[in-house]
């Protein structure tokens, strides 16, 4: 079988002569399948970038989209720390609610701490957070613990509502403003300095500071007491009473009615003192308390 050829005439637009080209049908073909080829590697090219311009606009927007989750999740933990902390505060105020109603032992009034199954502890919820980082369970967790607080405070709200003349009684209020200088507890004695038990708190503050009644009550004692120098003792009823001791001056008398906040003294030195302050007392049934358990501020 004859060979197939192709002749390619050059016509010049002048008088040169033509030229002529043979082309083998074997080159015609393969020029043909080198553009076919060629082409379609440029539009798979064409194509590849695109998809790459396009996934790296996708891979911009999720970096975008991380930032912003990641600028989210760092929020959250930080309201989550907040909750956290708030729901501390309110156990340990529902603590301190809990030990004033312990005063009511003796009429079977007192109420102890709620219990379920599942309570969910600050220390529960701060494992969580260091194992993992297991921001759901955290946030169940501190779920369950305001549910629990919630309860705890509804409980107190009904109690505390049955027993106004008894909270009006206790004393939760501080009686002076000033420098706690010597707390509940043993102590060395200033003058001795010998161990002794200290049935108080010391508030220190200048000579003349005011003294307040830390609740309602009446007034039992208003006088000199040996070493304690010039005292007031109110009765607030429950068994409870207030001792106030080395004042400058009484702006009450025995007898008197004293709500709450009520002036009732000044802060002095009288007596045994190295310095002007207010030794104060809480006895329960003639034992004396520290005074900072029935202090809510």
């Amino acid at each position: 079988m004859p060979k197939r050829h192709f002749t390619l005439l050059l016509v010049p637009d002048r008088d040169s002569s033509t030229r002529r080209y043979r082309i083998s049908h074997r080159m015609v073909v393969g020029a043909l399948a080198g553009v076919v080829v060629g082409a379609v590697a440029l539009v798979g090219l064409g194509i590849h970038y695109v998809l790459l311009l396009d996934r790296a606009r996708e891979n911009r927007l999720l970096r975008d989209e991380n930032a912003q989750l990641r600028s989210q999740l760092l929020h959250v933990r930080e309201k989550v720390a907040q909750i956290d902390e708030t729901l501390d505060r309110i156990e340990r105020f529902d603590q301190k609610l809990r030990a004033l109603t312990s005063l009511n032992d003796e009429r079977g009034l007192a109420i102890g701490p709620l219990e379920g199954p599942g309570e969910v502890t600050r220390e529960t919820s701060r494992w969580v957070g260091r194992n993992g980082d297991l921001l759901g369970d955290r946030l169940e967790a501190l779920v369950e613990q305001a549910a629990h607080s919630e309860r705890s405070l509804a409980e107190l709200q009904r109690y505390f509502e049955e027993q106004r003349s008894f909270l009006a009684s206790v004393p939760s209020i501080w009686p002076a403003r000033g420098w706690v200088t010597s707390d509940f507890g043993t102590r060395l004695d200033p003058y001795t300095a010998k161990r002794v038990m200290h049935q108080g708190i010391d508030i220190a503050n200048r000579h003349g500071a005011p003294v307040v009644a830390p609740a309602d009550g009446v007034v039992v004692f208003a006088g000199t007491e040996g070493a304690y120098g010039k005292v007031l003792v109110i009765d607030h009823g429950f068994g409870i009473k207030t001792r106030f001791a080395h004042l400058s001056e009484f702006h009450v008398q025995r007898g008197d009615s004293v709500k709450r906040g009520q002036k009732i003294g000044a802060i002095g030195n009288t007596g045994r003192s190295t310095g002007p302050h207010l030794h104060y007392e809480v006895r329960v049934n003639g034992i004396s308390e520290n005074p900072r358990k029935f202090i809510l501020e």
